[in-house]
């Protein structure tokens, strides 16, 4: 069997074209479970995972909890509201903790960049980055470029724009990498205040009007405005944002071609996208949560066994 290059997920910097190709052929299969009547296999029924979240999240974590239910693990679910990190435990010691009740395998949400990696340094277990700060999200780059292999037969050589909130996205970072990486061309669009000034240095295209690049794009990815992680204020009012950035189904329509629409959730219904673009037949955004599940076994099946 093939294996991973990498013991971790912690990002989609640090893993290869060939390990992304291994995990979409793994997911393929799983897919295929989740189509039967009975989804689950056996592949996990020896091993423990944590789902550690310091953060707020409901798609990511319904999607790892199902994805390990499916492979028949074991699985423990911490949140940092109810947990002594509220009186001061380190996240080391917190971890720790965890892992001395016999946990092979930890998916961990935190919101400092790079605090999966600290950990990776210092226990033994595997860790799956689900999302650090506004660092990577890599599982979710991973079905973003996955539900494009299936709508479109491939991702190489497809143009992809991701629209809106660049600056604190780790979505938008995960994303640039994977594409690039499995040879899309790349374009990011938004207003300049939300873009980071080291963009261009990434190989991506840059656009500030949303018409132009959806003119450009095979595949639209859109993302919400992160108005949790602002600090100040990076443009003058949603309303404003709307008028200049906003997606709606005429828009899609007044192209002359067939875009693919994605979101990676939660979707700011009438903000970044109306809700006749989000349910139009551009939108795959129910299959992007779809594909999360399979995505998420192909990776927790493949890091196991590098147990």
């Amino acid at each position: 069997m093939q294996e991973l290059s990498v013991r971790h997920l912690l990002g989609i910097k640090d893993i290869t074209a060939e390990d992304i190709q291994l995990i979409f052929e793994t997911a393929d299969n799983f897919k295929d479970v989740l189509n039967r009547p009975i989804k689950k296999v056996p592949s996990l029924r020896d091993i423990t995972i944590a789902n550690v979240f310091f953060e707020n999240s409901t798609r990511t974590r319904l999607s790892f909890e199902l994805a390990e239910k499916r492979l028949s693990a074991d699985v423990i679910n911490f949140s940092s509201s109810g947990s002594s990190v509220k009186k001061g435990e380190t996240l080391l010691d917190t971890v720790n903790n965890i892992l001395a009740m016999k946990v092979d395998m930890i998916v961990m949400r935190h919101a400092s960049p790079g605090a999966p990696h600290f950990l990776s340094r210092h226990i033994n277990a595997n860790i799956v980055n689900a999302g650090d700060g506004t660092h990577e999200h890599p599982t979710q780059a991973l079905l973003d470029s996955f539900s494009i292999r299936e709508k479109l037969g491939d991702v190489a050589g497809k143009k992809v724009v991701i629209i809106g909130d660049i600056l604190h996205s780790r979505v938008a970072l995960s994303n640039i990498f994977a594409l690039q990486k499995l040879g899309a061309d790349v374009m990011v669009c938004g207003p300049v205040t939300l873009l980071p000034k080291y963009i261009r240095e990434l190989g991506v295209k840059v656009e500030f009007d949303v018409r132009k690049a959806l003119a450009w794009c095979d595949v639209a990815n859109v993302l919400r405005i992160q108005l949790e992680r602002q600090q100040m204020k990076y443009f003058p009012s949603l309303r404003e944002y709307t008028l200049y950035y906003g997606i709606d189904k005429k828009m899609l329509d007044s192209l002359d071609k067939e875009i693919v629409l994605m979101h990676p959730g939660p979707i700011n219904r009438g903000v970044e996208l109306s809700s006749d673009a989000a349910d139009s037949h551009h939108s795959i955004i129910l299959n992007q949560v779809e594909n999360g599940v399979a995505v998420r076994m192909a990776v927790l099946y493949l890091l196991a066994s590098k147990q």
